[in-house]
């Protein structure tokens, strides 16, 4: 018996239990890890809440970092012992776990697990971001709302290195002050001002070409003002709630502007690109140029305070589960 984290019903972070359930032995193509930590992150809250729909009883948690235990048949990259970590497969807040050897990426020397349970899913969503959802230029100025979250931080010091101007924006100055230490070029606290007015300011009236939003419900229409003709609205969270039904001519009213939702499952679906992204990743995490630190750590039996911390806006940077 292995203890873990699940939800029999959706709900708020009440309904998270510590359970005893069963693991068995890997089956073919398959491994068994013991996690050493786990990921918490924002797509964890909305599974149990019931926004992204789950088959009940479901663990909880996407993300891990660990040691794996036995293999499966047919599994030849991969050895007992071997250090791995994974993301976008749920069930992850577990000690032990049944996981596809195909999703499992190698450590590589210098990064911790604790690192690699803070940073894989936020990394690779940064990454996957700008390179491919729009790919940025040397010289570009971006709006990055949630700068001081767990995908903000990173982003902020990755967007540096790539020579764009970053505008993030946060709740507190306490957190804007950490997302400047982290690489972000212009602060806005969308508590106190307006986030559209200051972005247009910053940019002579311009508007950038691109607004990456985590935020969702409450920052929708600010981020609209800010594009430029023709801008990208890149919505990726729901941090403050899911947007509402959008009737489609406000498009053509910004400035005939582009909106897209993507997800990181897409842009990992087949190994290549998950092992490419994971390389960029940590090839900038090894050279000191992103530095990665959890800084909120629970215990795994805590884990409903965890979503009560990340839900409340009590937290920056990223928070992981230790057993």
């Amino acid at each position: 018996m292995t203890k873990a984290v699940r939800f029999h019903t959706s709900g708020g972070p009440e309904v998270l239990q510590l359970d005893d359930i069963q693991v068995g032995d890997p089956g073919p193509g398959q491994v068994r890890i013991r996690h050493t930590a786990m990921g918490v992150n924002f797509v964890d809250t909305y599974q149990r809440s019931g926004l992204y729909p789950m088959q009940l009883p479901a663990v909880a948690g996407n993300e891990g970092a660990g040691v794996v235990e036995a293999l499966g048949a047919g599994v030849s990259d991969l050895k007992v012992g071997d250090r791995v970590c994974y993301t976008g497969l749920a069930g992850s807040y577990c000690e032990e776990r049944l996981v596809p050897a195909d999703r499992m990426v190698k450590l590589p020397e210098g990064i911790s697990d604790a690192q690699a349970a803070s940073m894989l899913l936020k990394g690779l969503t940064v990454h996957y971001l700008i390179f491919s959802t729009y790919a940025v230029k040397k010289g570009e100025t971006v709006l990055w709302h949630a700068g001081a979250g767990g995908v903000g931080l990173i982003a902020c010091q990755w967007l540096n290195e790539l020579g764009v101007n970053t505008i993030a924006t946060a709740g507190s100055d306490e957190k804007l002050a950490l997302a400047k230490a982290h690489g972000a070029h212009h602060l806005v606290n969308y508590t106190t001002e307006n986030f559209a007015e200051r972005v247009k300011a910053l940019t002579d009236g311009k508007g950038v070409p691109v607004v990456y939003d985590s935020v969702g419900k409450s920052t929708w229409e600010g981020s609209l003002d800010c594009l430029s003709p023709r801008g990208l609205m890149v919505s990726f969270g729901n941090a403050s709630g899911p947007v509402a039904p959008v009737n489609l001519g406000i498009l053509a009213a910004k400035g005939s502007i582009y909106v897209t939702r993507p997800t990181l499952a897409t842009y990992i679906a087949t190994r290549a690109d998950l092992v490419s992204r994971c390389n960029a990743l940590f090839d900038m995490v090894t050279s000191g140029k992103i530095k990665i630190d959890a800084s909120a750590s629970y215990k795994l039996a805590d884990a409903a305070q965890a979503h009560r911390d990340l839900e409340g806006r009590k937290t920056t940077g990223s928070v992981i589960l230790v057993p």
